[in-house]
């Protein structure tokens, strides 16, 4: 997800996709202990892509 897609979502709906790729990336991380998982470069887009929703709420935070 680039960060101008993220600059366009609301606060809430931020927030609500992070917790859900959170998850994602939880669970991703999880199976890919057990069998590993055809495409690794998956978790780590995913790990930064949700540093970089992190970062833009915690930048809105600031600016309030």
């Amino acid at each position: 997800m680039k960060i101008s897609e993220i600059r366009e979502l609301t606060t809430a709906e931020l927030t609500e996709r992070v917790e859900a790729e959170v998850v994602n990336y939880t669970n991703m991380k999880f199976n890919h202990h057990i069998s590993p998982v055809e495409n690794h470069s998956q978790i780590k887009k995913l790990r930064r892509d949700i540093a970089r929703m992190k970062g833009e709420l915690r930048q809105r935070e600031l600016n309030k």
